[in-house]
């Protein structure tokens, strides 16, 4: 055995198999191991090796090529590409995400793949997504195992796929096939890839195994080379319908409904053209603000659960847990915890109130039983035996950790606790579900506050991503951690939280609500707020989520703020009214909106105006007229301005965790990066300029937050923020 410069050979006859380290000496390229190419008589065998998913980094490209090269110039008759460890090709490697790109670029390597005189077989495995799948569909047959999954994701990064994709796929598999996996970004599996037409085979065994003997069956029947750009081009459908289908559908993202239109040029030019002009619209969305705020929540939610001070701290064994409460809440978190794999005691008052806790998380069990979530027989195993279902406390004396989701009132919170602290084995976690209270009150309760943390989820909690981990002033460490591993158990976005009333995203929410009530009593209405904000991106303005919450949760904390209500305050009375009159939104048919049975959404309550022309009247306000843009800016700035306040204070120790817990739990439009990203694309100074202008008209709510001040003076945005906590 000898080493000839970065390159191992082995000096055996030229029969034997050879196994060789791509790298610079004879091919002129940069040194790289990212691909391993090993000849097995006539066939080539290039092995991607960039743990941990083969990201298709600048070596892999590199080695792609030099491989290519390598089995021509070694009279290999076929090439099998696949992938060493979980997954083929999972898609571009994001640690170059910002960077100068290094040639080879992948459009010109999956050129070179296709263009190749050998016959070019990928053999999948795991996933196959983005720049991934661009690689397969320029091999000339695909063969996968059956969990394999394909798909075009780059839509949900603000971009179209970029190296081909939106040319190739639909040559193989028709347009309306190909545009529905291009712009919903969905994972498609390996049997529904072939039945497309994506795959050719789907077989069981090892990626390497079963591709070589594709390989070799292709070459006994002597198979032709089949490049997908010689394929005939699609069959045209109306283009412009579906772009205006799938741009509604995106709520004004743009990146989908142009990827319709990259499509539609597959059926219109010369492939050559075709993926010149797919480039040309990559490029272009690369610019856009929208490209800007999806790659920051896509950085933003891989690193929010990432906390320093949780580096070396080990979270508390968690395989039992508890629930108190088994309404809508108690019954998501327990559906949730079952899901993950927990057992689940649930604890209700009465022995009808567990039988209707049992029947709400059967229910929702049986949802993911009809989405292929489960099977039947994972059904009846969680609903026969990893449930159980209690009306005494004492069930809970082995629980590694229990929640409670009981009605939101301090003294019955710390009743719970209380028993829970005489109940629960030591170095049990005891949590609590509250949405505003003071969890350092809650723990107060106990004589072991250390162990006492707040898991705010929100509802449904079985649907729902985001759990704000809320940690008190006596939190341990290892309480802390053990909140967050139950959230990544769980398939949570966790984002840590201080304590204050509405922690994160409800304090927030009672802002940017406020702002919007001030605009209805100087003359906006709450249905042109709501088309102001959908257009904006949300999936649902203000007044349409109340009636969707329930008009009485909002009824009864503005009771239960009135006693320590500052009077500059402006509260709007109207909703009251509304509440009196038994109208509480989607529940009783009618709120800000009437809902009638079969009908989705609701039309406008014009009782709703009455009732605010009524308040004006009473407040000696005349109404003045809103433009759209400026109901966004307004709601806006409250949003950003309270979020900074947030930060500021400690409450989120970063923007990104603000950013998270808005586009998480609270249909921020994800193309928008979250409120503080927003800001930053906006501009801090005229935000600034703008907060400053509307404390003119009310000094009270419109109170410039200091650290957005400071980042002003300084120059700076959010975004250093993000930067210096990462460093």
């Amino acid at each position: 055995m000898i080493f000839a410069g970065n390159r191992l050979a082995l000096t055996q006859p030229a029969h034997i198999n050879e196994l060789r380290l791509l790298g610079p000496p004879e091919w002129g390229t940069c040194m790289t191991d990212a691909i391993h190419y090993e000849l097995q008589g006539d066939i080539a065998i290039l092995k991607a090796q960039n743990p941990p998913v083969n990201a298709l980094g600048h070596a892999v490209r590199q080695g792609l090529v030099d491989g290519l090269e390598r089995a021509e110039a070694d009279n290999a008759r076929a090439i099998l590409i696949h992938g060493d460890g979980s997954t083929w090709f999972a898609g571009a490697d994001i640690r170059e995400f910002g960077k100068p790109m290094q040639e080879p670029l992948l459009p010109d390597v999956c050129n070179r793949i296709e263009a190749s005189p050998l016959l070019v077989v990928g053999a999948l495995h795991g996933t196959a997504l983005g720049g991934g799948l661009e690689v397969a569909l320029c091999c000339h047959y695909r063969i996968a195992v059956p969990g394999a999954r394909v798909g075009l994701p780059e839509v949900m990064l603000g971009i179209l796929p970029g190296a081909g994709g939106t040319q190739r796929l639909p040559r193989l598999i028709g347009v309306e096939p190909a545009i529905d996996i291009i712009t919903t970004a969905r994972q498609v599996g390996a049997q529904e890839a072939l039945e497309l037409g994506i795959l050719d085979r789907v077989r069981e065994g090892e990626p390497r195994d079963v591709g070589l003997a594709f390989v070799r069956a292709l070459l006994d029947d002597d198979a032709p080379r089949r490049p997908v750009s010689e394929m005939p081009a699609p069959k045209p459908i109306d283009f412009d319908a579906m772009y205006q289908t799938v741009l509604k559908r995106g709520r004004g993202q743009i990146a989908p409904a142009q990827a319709v239109r990259a499509v539609q040029l597959a059926c219109e030019l010369p492939f050559d053209e075709g993926l010149r002009r797919e480039r040309e619209m990559f490029m272009d969305l690369m610019e856009t603000d929208q490209r800007q705020g999806m790659i920051h929540a896509f950085f933003a939610e891989r690193a929010v659960s990432k906390l320093p001070e949780l580096k070396a701290v080990e979270p508390r064994v968690v395989n039992a847990i508890g629930v108190i409460g088994g309404g809508t809440m108690g019954a998501g978190i327990a559906t949730s915890a079952l899901l993950a794999g927990l057992n689940v005691t649930l604890v209700e008052m009465s022995q009808e109130a567990a039988d209707a806790a049992r029947t709400r998380i059967e229910g929702n069990l049986a949802g993911a039983l009809k989405r292929n979530k489960i099977t039947q027989d994972r059904y009846d195993t969680l609903t026969q035996e990893t449930l159980a279902l209690a009306t005494d406390y004492d069930a809970l004396k082995d629980a590694d950790l229990v929640i409670e989701a009981v009605f939101e009132d301090m003294d019955v919170k710390k009743d719970v606790f209380t028993k829970l602290d005489a109940v629960c084995k030591p170095g049990a976690v005891l949590a609590t579900n509250t949405s505003y209270l003071d969890v350092n009150e809650i723990a107060a309760a106990t004589a072991r506050p250390g162990d006492v943390i707040g898991l705010h989820f929100f509802s449904p909690a079985h649907v729902m991503k985001l759990l704000e981990v809320v940690v008190a002033d006596r939190t341990a460490p290892d309480t802390v951690a053990t909140g967050f591993a139950l959230g990544k158990k769980m398939g949570k976005i966790a984002v840590r939280a201080g304590v204050c009333d509405g922690f994160i995203g409800n304090r927030i929410l009672a802002t940017y609500r406020t702002a919007a009530d001030h605009m209805v009593l100087d003359g906006a209405s709450p249905f042109q707020i709501d088309k102001a904000l959908e257009d904006f991106g949300f999936a649902m303005g203000p007044y349409a989520v109340a009636d969707l919450a329930g008009l009485d949760i909002g009824w009864a904390m503005r009771k239960r703020q009135a006693p320590h209500r500052d009077p500059r305050e402006r509260v709007p009375s109207y909703p009251d009214r509304l509440c009196e009159a038994g109208h509480f939104g989607q529940k009783t048919g009618k709120g800000y909106y009437i809902y009638e049975t079969g009908k989705r959404g609701g039309t406008p309550n014009p009782e709703v105006t009455g009732l605010i022309e009524a308040e004006r009247a009473e407040r000696g306000i005349t109404p003045r007229d809103f433009t759209d843009e400026e109901i966004v800016r307004r709601y806006m700035a409250a949003m950003v301005n309270e979020a900074a306040k947030v930060v500021g204070e400690g409450i989120a120790r970063r923007p990104l965790d603000v950013d998270m817990v808005l586009l998480s739990g609270y249909g921020f439009p994800r193309y928008h990066g979250g409120p503080l990203k927003w800001a930053d694309l906006q501009g801090l100074p005229g935000l600034l300029d703008d907060i400053k202008s509307y404390a003119r008209e009310d000094d009270h709510f419109w109170q410039p937050a200091p650290l957005l001040e400071r980042l002003v003076e300084e120059g700076r945005n959010f975004d250093d923020l993000n930067k210096e906590a990462a460093s």
